[in-house]
């Protein structure tokens, strides 16, 4: 396993639509969800998708366990969304892509989904709560769409400006 560099805005490989996993799930993709998984936790984070360390497929990885529980790891191949509930409610969300960023975004409050495990079964369920926001979030990185994207224009710019600040000045501190 190995910790992976996460991509921040305005990284354009965040704006790619992923590609579907082809052939199940293999040795190849559970190495990737492993140091996916690794890369998230150092993060740290609750979840991850794959073009977030800059490759275009659809995997995901995600713990929603609390710091004080033992971890969950969860892991989502070729996710889809099969429906949604009308019933939306606002979430706080952030981003490992967007760092220290965090806004409210309106979401649906459930959603049936469809996915390969990390063996390669397919799983259907109900994903509710802080569970259907975090697969949703990450289902929409997929698709080259970030939280900020939902945000105005200006509170979209405010953020990639301050994360590129905030990069910028990592970079002089390091050389320095």
């Amino acid at each position: 396993m190995a910790i992976r560099e996460i991509l921040t805005v305005p990284d354009p490989r965040l704006k790619e639509v992923s590609k579907p996993v082809e052939g199940g799930v293999t040795d190849e993709i559970r190495a990737l969800m492993d140091d996916m998984l690794e890369t998230m936790y150092d993060a740290p984070g609750i979840g991850l998708a794959a073009i977030q360390i800059g490759v275009p497929l659809r995997v995901i990885v995600m713990d929603l366990a609390r710091e004080d529980e033992e971890p969950k790891p969860r892991y989502f191949v070729n996710p889809e969304i099969l429906e949604t509930v009308e019933q939306t409610q606002p979430y706080e969300e952030g981003c490992l892509s967007v760092p220290d960023i965090f806004d409210q975004v309106e979401r649906p409050e459930g959603c049936r989904i469809r996915y390969m495990d990390y063996d390669g079964n397919t799983v259907e369920e109900w994903a509710e709560d802080l569970y259907a926001v975090c697969i949703q979030h990450e289902m929409d990185h997929l698709e080259g769409t970030l939280f900020i994207d939902y945000l105005s224009r200006l509170k979209r710019q405010r953020a990639v400006d301050k994360v590129k600040k905030a990069k910028l000045r990592s970079l002089r501190e390091d050389a320095a």
